[in-house]
């Protein structure tokens, strides 16, 4: 039994759900997402509320509690993206490292001998809040997690000096280093 798939996703004050076949779209004041859902779950409104319902029987009936849990957690993600957005955040550490925004392009200077430019996808825009610090912002949450991943993979932060892109708040592993 699926405790996650049970819940119900409540929809907030204006957002606009719409279920056609297998796509569920939501609209809200932020923009607009659409997500197909898999065989075996179904959508159902009630109200403010939207339940995600599975089939007892058939072929897909084993996997049908993963599914509606995934599917639930999908719409959940949509209707909290088109509400209030999703955020990650991201700190370049090195001497010389910065980042710059130049049109619909970052640039970044990583220490190699040319400059990194990471031209954006539609639907993100990014904040530098100083030459070190760098908002990624969106409503597709897994559009915004697959962007910050795409920017830290640059220059993964390393163990000896800590050098390097990594997200606000993460720890790295710190290495000691060769000794005489």
């Amino acid at each position: 039994m699926s405790r996650i798939g049970k819940k119900p996703v409540v929809l907030e004050k204006g957002v606009e759900v719409k279920v056609d076949g297998r796509v569920v779209s939501v609209k809200g004041p932020k923009g607009q997402l659409t997500q197909k859902i898999p065989e075996g779950v179904g959508v159902d409104i009630k109200g403010e509320e939207l339940y995600v319902t599975k089939v007892e029987e058939g072929k897909l009936a084993k996997k049908a509690n993963a599914f509606q849990a995934l599917t639930r957690s999908l719409i959940d993600n949509m209707v909290l993206g088109v509400c209030k957005g999703f955020e990650k955040r991201l700190e370049i550490i090195g001497v010389g490292y910065r980042s710059a925004l130049e049109g619909r392009d970052l640039k970044l200077s990583l220490g190699y001998s040319h400059p990194v430019i990471f031209p954006l996808p539609d639907g993100i825009d990014i904040e530098i809040e100083k030459l070190t610090q760098i908002a990624i912002k969106g409503i597709d949450k897994q559009l915004v997690g697959a962007v910050a991943a795409k920017i830290r993979s640059f220059r993964p932060p390393e163990p000896y000096k800590g050098k390097g892109i990594r997200y606000v708040g993460e720890q790295v592993r710190r290495k000691v280093g060769k000794t005489k």
